[in-house]
């Protein structure tokens, strides 16, 4: 019995060596690592890697020839895909960002502002500027008039000080009245062309103060009508002192002929 079997162990060892030569001589196919299993989740995402679908069988790895699979058309979306992950919390990156552009806006907001009110105020200032050039030149009288501003700027300067120094010890209404009265006299008399552009412009000025208005009102009425019952007095006395005259000269030359 053992001798039967040492002789199949002795036929079967030529057949056992052939063998291992051939495959020595004729390698197969190895791979260097093992074929990834698509099944299994890898423990370094945190997203979950989907399966790819084919619509052919899985190519074995030992195959040359890879079949065919499906791949989906592009999408015309200029976005890109909307993704399953979860929102991220905001980094301090992000929040200080934030911060930045508040910070830039309440800036930009202050800047503008003091610039309008700059701009503002330098149109008024303009205006303003505008305003007092054309109220100086609208006092000036007209070429046509004739009339010199030189020559009766300095004769209203002259009264002035002469009705100061008239009232210089009399009390303070008259030292207060006479230069101005004086003045204003003097100005009427030399350049009344101007003194009627400040009379208008006083008035306009006036005009804004009702109560200032009336006031001067009454005050022009009653010096016109106390000018006017002056006129009227001194034509009545001038016509008396002219009868009384004319009667006391024909008196004397009714004596003088009667004498005679």
């Amino acid at each position: 019995m053992a001798a039967r079997v040492l002789l199949r162990r002795r036929a079967a060892a030529p057949f056992m060596a052939a063998t291992l030569v051939g495959g020595a001589l004729i390698p197969s196919v190895a791979l260097a690592e093992a074929p990834e299993d698509l099944s299994k989740k890898p423990i370094y995402d945190d997203f979950e890697t989907p399966l790819p679908t084919a619509t052919g069988p899985t190519p074995s790895p030992f195959s040359d020839t890879i079949p065919q699979t499906s791949t989906p058309p592009p999408s015309s979306s200029p976005y890109p895909p909307a993704s399953d992950s979860k929102p991220r919390a905001p980094t301090p990156t992000d929040r200080l960002a934030v911060q930045i552009g508040r910070a830039r806006l309440f800036l930009y907001q202050h800047a503008t502002r003091a610039e309008d009110a700059v701009n503002a105020g330098m149109d008024r200032a303009f205006d303003l500027e505008q305003s007092f050039t054309s109220t100086v030149a609208s006092l000036a009288p007209p070429r046509e008039s004739g009339e010199k501003l030189m020559p009766g700027l300095v004769y209203v300067l002259v009264a002035g000080m002469a009705g100061s120094i008239v009232g210089r010890n009399r009390n303070i209404l008259l030292r207060a009245s006479l230069p101005l009265a004086l003045g204003v006299g003097a100005g009427w008399l030399a350049i009344p062309v101007t003194m009627g552009n400040v009379a208008g412009l006083l008035w306009k000025y006036e005009q804004r103060f009702p109560a200032v208005a009336d006031a001067h009102l009454r005050t022009r009425d009653g010096i016109a009508r106390t000018w006017e019952m002056a006129r009227v007095h001194s034509h009545l006395s001038r016509q008396y002192v002219d009868d009384k005259v004319t009667g006391a000269r024909d008196a004397v030359e009714g004596w003088v002929k009667k004498g005679k």
